[in-house]
């Protein structure tokens, strides 16, 4: 994952240093050649090449800042120092535009002022059409190809400066024949286009911003993939996000509510991996395992939650101190469901006649029944054995039940 991101990295800055020599090209003639050849659309055309220019650079730190990996301060990564170059750069936009326009409608309200530009300014309006193009298709394919979004969004900035050159190429070729207000009602027109393609970037880093979630249709196929996986029965509070290029994303996941810890987790990891092997915009997935459909009582009243192991145990052991059976070693387990607590005790097979387990169970059951959360109370007998926990304490587990 490191090399990749520093392959990316690297694509994306050759690509944007090229489109930088570019449109310094491009701004330096039609800025020269606009004021020599007296034509107000190159001249408009030349500053929207100068903001290429400005978008360049932004995009430049951005690579470079917002595709370092994680680190203490910013765990999630850096990635929406892309949204933030991407955010400035279309304002930087509707600056521009705004200022493009005014000029020329103040223009184009004293015709006496409009000047026949000359047909030299034709030729550099072609040149900028076709290397803008070019750029364009290039910026974009290296867009695509490592998932940038601010990557893409210059390469349609590189596209509009060619669709405004040709809106100029045309508007310069009518002034030669005598419409003169060909050339500002042009820069009118390169001034909207700059503006609307600013604020699509606005728009869509707000969005981002704002913790926006992914399309519908991309839900959905997110969806059939985790419940693809053995052992999932349902899924639920899925939740998308995204960051740059990539997407960070919770989900519940329901499996049997008997299921140990580990082979729950396990289920997860597995949804996990399934979900980045499919997207590749897919980075994190935190997800979290129900025992039950719990989409209503996600977040429950704090009057229903139930105890903890601590608190159970210890009512239990009050009320069942004393019973002979009960005193005896044993593992205790505990079932959440249903907003109840199911207990399973399990006991050696040498220290529990298995003739009495149904009366053991109902005595203990009896002697419980004010606990409010109580449900069940099943015995277990078989090869009861010690296993050496995580922290290294002996705790009991059965190794083979028998009824």
């Amino acid at each position: 994952m490191p090399n990749n991101r520093a392959a990316e990295t690297r694509a994306a800055h050759k690509v944007t240093l090229i489109g930088m020599l570019v449109n310094a090209l491009n701004a330096l003639a039609k800025l020269l050649v606009g004021f020599w050849a007296n034509s107000s659309a190159l001249i408009a055309d030349a500053i929207h090449s100068l903001s290429d220019l400005l978008s360049d650079l932004l995009v430049l730190a951005a690579t470079h800042f917002g595709r370092r990996k994680p680190d203490e301060d910013h765990p999630y990564g850096h990635d929406r120092y892309e949204t933030l170059a991407t955010l400035l750069l279309g304002t930087i936009l509707i600056a521009v535009a705004g200022a493009l326009v005014w000029d020329s409608i103040g223009r184009l309200l004293k015709p006496g002022e409009l000047i026949i530009p000359s047909a030299l300014a034709l030729l550099i309006a072609a040149a900028s059409v076709l290397s803008k193009e070019w750029i364009y298709r290039y910026t974009l394919k290296i867009a695509k190809k490592i998932n940038s979004k601010l990557l893409e969004a210059n390469a349609w900035h590189h596209r509009t400066d060619a669709l405004s050159s040709i809106v100029v190429f045309i508007a310069i070729l009518g002034s030669l024949f005598g419409l003169t207000w060909l050339d500002q009602l042009a820069a009118v027109i390169v001034g909207v286009m700059v503006a609307k393609m600013g604020s699509e970037l606005i728009w869509e880093s707000l969005k981002e911003l704002v913790d926006t979630a992914l399309p519908p249709e991309e839900t959905e196929q997110i969806y059939a993939a985790a419940k693809s996986i053995a052992g999932v029965r349902d899924v639920h509070h899925l939740r998308t996000r995204t960051m740059g290029s990539r997407t960070l994303l919770d989900i519940h996941l329901q499996v049997a509510p008997y299921l140990s810890v580990s082979e729950g987790h396990e289920i997860g990891v597995w949804v996990a991996k399934k979900l980045r092997d499919e997207f590749e915009h897919i980075s994190d997935v935190t997800f979290h395992i129900d025992p039950e459909d719990d989409e209503e009582t996600d977040t429950p009243d704090p009057a229903n939650m139930l105890p903890l192991r601590p608190t159970i145990l210890a009512k239990l052991k009050a009320c069942w101190e004393g019973d002979e059976d009960y005193d005896l070693p044993h593992n205790t387990t505990l079932h959440y469901l249903d907003l109840s607590i199911d207990v399973d005790l399990f006991f050696s097979l040498d220290q529990i006649d298995t003739t009495q387990i149904r009366d053991l169970e109902e005595r203990l059951k009896a002697k419980a029944a004010h606990l409010p959360w109580l449900r069940e109370v099943k015995v277990w007998v078989g090869e009861l054995t010690t296993r050496n926990s995580a922290k290294g304490q002996q705790i009991y587990c059965v190794k083979e039940i028998k009824e």
